[in-house]
C-alpha cells in the first residue's frame, strides 16, 4: 500500500521546495502542485470551477501514481488545500470538496515563518492574509481530522523537521 505525505499549508511556505528534498531522502516520488500548472497556463482569476478542476486534476494524477505504486508519495498539495484556496477566495466551497475522500496519511503543515515572495501566480502576502490563510489551513485539517504535523524553520531545518515529523508519525520508511 502506497503512504502519502502532503505537504499543506499557505502559499510562500516552501512546499515546492521540500517535496523533492523529502523524495530524495525517502526515496519516493513527487506529485507535483497542479493548481500552479493551471494557474501559470490560465491565470490567476480562479473560478470556483477552476478550483474543483484542479482539485480533480490533481487527485487523478495521484490516483495514477498509487496504481503505478510509487511508494511513499509527497504531494505537493492536495484538494484539501484547494479547498482552502476556495475559502480564501470566496468564502465558500463546492460540494465537491467535502465528499472527498483520499486524504494522505500524514499531512505536513508548513509555517509561515519563511519570506513571502512574490512568483507572479501569488495573491496573500500581507502579514494578515498570510496569518488568515495559514488559520484556514489548520483549520481544515483538525476539521478533516487527518493526522498532521506542524512543520517550520528555514533551510536544512525545515527540511529535518520534516524529517523528524514523518518518523515521529511512523511513516517514514528507509531510503
Amino acid at each position: 500500500m502506497t503512504r502519502t505525505i502532503c505537504l499543506h499549508g499557505p502559499e510562500s511556505t516552501g512546499k515546492s521546495t521540500l517535496a523533492p528534498q523529502l523524495a530524495r531522502r525517502l526515496g519516493g516520488a513527487v506529485i507535483d502542485e497542479y493548481g500552479r500548472t493551471f494557474a501559470e497556463k490560465h491565470g490567476v482569476a480562479f473560478t470556483m470551477a477552476d478550483l474543483v478542476t484542479i482539485a480533480q486534476t490533481h487527485d487523478r494524477l495521484t490516483q495514477t501514481a498509487r496504481a503505478g505504486g510509487l511508494d511513499p508519495l509527497l504531494l505537493d498539495t492536495d484538494p484539501l488545500m484547494t479547498a482552502v484556496w476556495a475559502d480564501m477566495l470566496f468564502g465558500w466551497r463546492d460540494p465537491w470538496f467535502d465528499a472527498w475522500q483520499g486524504t494522505a496519511d500524514l499531512y505536513l503543515l508548513l509555517d509561515i515563518d519563511l519570506p513571502w515572495i512574490e512568483d507572479g501566480t501569488r495573491m496573500f502576502g500581507t502579514p494578515t492574509l498570510r496569518q488568515r490563510f495559514f488559520d484556514l489551513s489548520r483549520a481544515e485539517l483538525e476539521r478533516r481530522g487527518v493526522r498532521w504535523a506542524l512543520v517550520g524553520g528555514a533551510g536544512d531545518a525545515r527540511l529535518d523537521n520534516a524529517l523528524s515529523a514523518i518518523t515521529d508519525a511512523g511513516v517514514s520508511i528507509a531510503a
